[in-house]
């Protein structure tokens, strides 16, 4: 009977009520925008790098090769030497090495030349197909194969560096052997190839006769090597003795990323103090309305008294009324919320080939997030709901 009383009484003024409810669906719908990405960006990147110690490149941003090698959202630092690069490949406190040569890309996709052991990395099973074992043979992410409808067979063009509008290559076709399995990881949206293709399609070097090269080619170049070590002796000594006796650096992956996260975090932080600022300020409407309401109603809830109800029962009454404003804009929020989160991923998809999932529930922090919320409705209730208990019925009535 009081819950349908409250609710009732909500729409007395809906104009107000809807403001309430705006305000406090935008400052949880920001909240939970901020808690799903900040989850869902640190395990992308963190499980992006699991497996690589460091990465082996030319001199420049470390931050910009990890964000190149490892990412794919960003130009890299330049080319080495493969014949370089091996000496340190083959060094003994290396567990494994994958070589990387970036070719040129597919509708806006980078082709990259690699070798099997990336797919390993990532445990990418080849889901239908083979992997490649020729030039030209690639095998497709499984995000690339469902959007351009990618088959088995299918021949394509690469267009020259990694803008999407650039020069077509039509005198090489890429054959689509393999589709990986979907992981999760940036492999879900990259062209894998071998090596050669990549160096032949910049026309190092070439055999015209089968359009075949070996990756021992003297004077070839690659653009960065993932290192996986034996012991932490080789990633704590590794990056001063490249500095100091090659054109070469090495980069760690942990190091680049906390500082992102560091980065990513300090935005985080200050559009999370502006959300809770918003949640104030819904409570402090939320505690007007209620307040404005208990003035203007103030001889309807003397004849509610005189009818049978109780101190508690008013009290109660503007109680519910706040805790269902704040529940409706909780609902509301994380709904608006995760529809952002989608928008959100369609973009970083497009730019930095990177989804978020809108329908994950953090439930730690969401749970605090509603209990806040119950928080804030409880608090700006609290005045105007013990000014309704503390009514005098008979004075109330006299002034009428």
């Amino acid at each position: 009977m009081i819950a349908k009383l409250a609710w009732k009484n909500l729409w007395f003024k809906p104009l107000n009520t809807v403001l309430s409810i705006v305000l406090l669906a935008s400052s949880v719908a920001i909240i939970t925008v901020l808690i799903l990405l900040q989850k869902q960006f640190e395990e992308k990147f963190s499980s992006n790098i699991d497996g690589v110690d460091l990465v082996l490149g030319a001199q420049g941003s470390p931050m910009q090769l990890i964000l190149s090698s490892v990412y794919h959202i960003d130009n890299p630092t330049g080319n080495i030497s493969y014949d370089s690069a091996k000496v340190w490949m083959k060094h003994p406190f290396v567990e494994k090495a994958i070589p990387l040569a970036f070719g040129d890309n597919y509708l806006g996709y980078k082709i990259l030349g690699t070798n099997s052991d990336y797919l390993e990395k990532y445990q990418a099973k080849i889901s239908e197909g083979k992997l490649f074992s020729k030039n030209f043979e690639v095998v497709v992410g499984s995000e690339i194969a469902k959007k351009l409808n990618l088959k088995i067979g299918t021949k394509f063009n690469g267009s020259h560096g990694s803008a999407k509008e650039g020069e077509k290559h039509e005198e090489f076709n890429y054959i689509v052997t393999g589709i990986a399995s979907p992981t999760g990881k940036v492999i879900d949206n990259l062209i894998l190839c071998n090596i050669p293709s990549v160096w032949q399609m910049h026309e190092i070097h070439e055999e015209e006769s089968h359009h075949e090269m070996t990756i021992d080619e003297p004077n070839m170049e690659i653009t960065a090597v993932l290192l996986k070590f034996r012991n932490k002796m080789g990633i704590v000594t590794w990056p001063r003795i490249i500095a100091q006796n090659t054109k070469m650096q090495v980069a760690s992956p942990a190091i680049e990323v906390n500082r992102i996260f560091s980065l990513f975090g300090v935005g985080l932080k200050a559009l999370e103090y502006l959300a809770y600022a918003i949640m104030l300020i819904s409570g402090i409407s939320i505690f007007i309305a209620l307040y404005n309401r208990l003035k203007e109603r103030k001889y309807e809830f003397a004849l509610i008294r005189i009818n049978g109800a109780s101190r508690m029962q008013l009290l109660f009454l503007l109680v519910i009324e706040s805790l269902f404003l704040v529940v409706v804009g909780f609902l509301f929020g994380t709904i608006f919320g995760r529809i952002a989160i989608s928008f959100i991923s369609n973009s970083a998809q497009d730019d930095f080939k990177m989804a978020f999932n809108p329908f994950e529930i953090v439930w730690n922090k969401e749970v605090i997030l509603f209990l806040v919320t119950i928080f804030v409705g409880i608090i700006a209730a609290l005045i105007p709901a013990i000014k309704a208990y503390r009514l005098n019925i008979s004075k109330t009535l006299a002034n009428a």
